[in-house]
Formats: structure tokens, C-alpha cells, sequence
């Protein structure tokens, strides 16, 4: 049986929180555009039974709420699934997604966001992102250079090395060829909002749908980098205007424009809404 799911669209800001934390629960949710309540990394071995508890109590809007679960194939990811079963959440995280085969497996009934985040999983990407259950891919720095053998993703400035540049474009160009949205990393430093802002700027000018965060005096500096500024509105709406009445590719402003320019235009007005 396979069951059609709904565009991954619930807005720009994502923010994790631990799921052992039921108290933040409700706080995270009304802070973002929508909370992933995290079984994974966030949760020691010891508190998962606990915490799984906690997600089925949890007074959330199911529609607003994304679970991250344990790797396929692991006793904690079985343990989760069972747990949601009992609950009205339907969109999973798969931590340290890597086989397209695997999630192919998974319960129909959910909405599969995969997070490659490993070598194998980077190097699978687009046949991942082609699976029908997927309505998301996300990306991590972190977990990406630990199974390549490395110590740091980013340079002594803050930039990204090479490698996870290559990855999140990788995933990024995976997730669009299917049509899938693509979701950004997380910044880990809590402190820097201006590599943050950077960071969060160049994702939505890139094509990425939404960046996930760790605290939430981060999700307005996302915000603010998905909005575009009203001059930026003022052109899209004005070149769009200008089409109406124009046939094929035609001058606006000095610049040449055509269909892919316009698309750019549409892009800059939905993220307005």
C-alpha cells in the first residue's frame, strides 16, 4: 500500500528539542515554526524509555511537530515507532538516514524527513530523496566528518570546510531534483547570530525550505533571513507585473529577464507568505 503525503512546508524555523524535556515542550512549539522532539542524540541511553513516555503525553499539534528517531535497523528506532503509534505524529526524522531501501520499508502511514548525515548516507542521497514516503531531506556537519574520521567541520574562522560544503549542496540538489524540500543544518554556536544570519541568508537564497536550530534565540534571526525586505518584494511583484504584458524573454530595470528570472520573483512572494 503506499499513501500520498502533503509538501513538506511548515516554515523556515525548526527547533529541536530533547524529548527527556517535556516542560520545554510547549514553549519550543510556540516559539518555532515547528519543534522536533528528539529521541536520538538529545536523549541518553537511559532516559529514552522516559522520554518516549513524554512524546505520547505531549499536548502538541501534531501537524506543527516533527519526531527524530534512532537510526533504522536499531532497537531504540523499533521502540520508537511503536511509541508513535500510539500517538497522532506522522512526520519522523530518520537520524543517519543511508539506505533508500530501509525507509522504503517504513510504516506508510509516515512522513519520512531524512537526516544524511554520515558519508554512505551524503553518497545515497538522491536515490533516498526519490522514495515516495520522503518529504524532506536535512543534512549534518557534524556527524558527516565523524564517520569520515575527522575532527571539525568548520574552519578556525567559523566557514564550513570543503567537505560539508559538498554535502549540504549534495543534499540540497538530491532533495530538489525530486522535488522534495531540503532542510539546512543547525549552527551550533548559540552566541554567533551574525554567522548564523549568514548561514541562514544564503540557505534561503539557495533554495533550502527551512534551517533547524538548537535554542530558541535563534529562530528569529531564521525568520528574518527567510523574509524577503521589501525592495526585494517591490522588484518581484513589479517584473511580475511587467510579464503580463510582455511575450518571451523581455527588459526590466536593465536586466534581461525570462522564465527562470520570474521563477525567482514567485519564489521571493511565497516566502513572503
Amino acid at each position: 500500500m503506499t499513501t500520498e503525503h502533503p509538501p513538506f512546508d511548515l516554515g523556515p524555523a525548526l527547533l529541536f528539542c530533547p524529548a527527556d524535556r517535556p516542560e520545554r515542550f510547549e514553549k519550543a512549539a510556540g516559539r518555532a515554526d515547528a519543534v522536533i522532539l528528539d529521541l536520538e542524540d538529545a536523549v541518553a541511553p537511559s532516559a529514552k524509555t522516559a522520554a518516549r513516555g513524554h512524546v505520547i503525553d505531549a499536548p502538541l499539534d501534531p501537524a506543527r511537530v516533527i519526531v527524530r528517531v534512532n537510526p533504522v535497523g536499531s532497537d531504540e528506532f523499533a521502540a520508537d515507532l511503536a511509541t508513535l503509534s500510539q500517538t497522532d505524529y506522522r512526520t519522523i526524522m530518520i537520524a543517519k538516514s543511508e539506505s533508500a531501501k530501509h525507509l522504503r520499508r517504513i510504516d506508510p502511514r509516515f512522513r519520512v524527513v531524512a537526516l544524511c548525515e554520515t558519508a554512505k548516507g551524503v553518497a545515497s542521497a538522491e536515490k533516498i530523496a526519490a522514495e515516495q514516503n520522503v518529504v524532506a531531506l536535512m543534512w549534518g556537519a557534524e556527524d558527516l566528518v565523524a564517520s569520515l574520521g575527522g575532527t571539525s567541520s568548520r574552519k578556525r574562522k567559523g566557514g564550513y570546510r570543503d567537505i560539508a560544503r559538498y554535502a549540504r549542496s549534495r543534499v540540497l540538489m538530491a532533495a530538489g531534483a525530486s522535488g522534495k524540500a531540503a532542510i539546512d543544518a543547525v549552527h551550533l554556536d548559540i552566541g554567533d547570530e551574525r554567522g548564523l544570519r549568514r548561514e541562514a541568508e544564503d540557505a534561503a537564497a539557495s533554495g533550502f525550505a527551512a534551517t533547524a536550530c538548537i535554542h530558541p534565540g535563534q529562530v528569529a534571526t531564521i525568520r528574518a533571513a527567510y523574509r524577503p525586505d521589501a525592495g526585494e518584494l517591490a522588484w518581484a511583484r513589479a517584473v511580475l507585473a511587467a510579464a503580463a504584458n510582455e511575450g518571451g524573454v523581455f527588459r526590466f530595470d536593465g536586466l534581461m529577464v525570462d522564465e527562470p528570472v520570474l521563477r525567482h520573483a514567485r519564489a521571493l512572494l511565497s516566502r513572503a507568505q
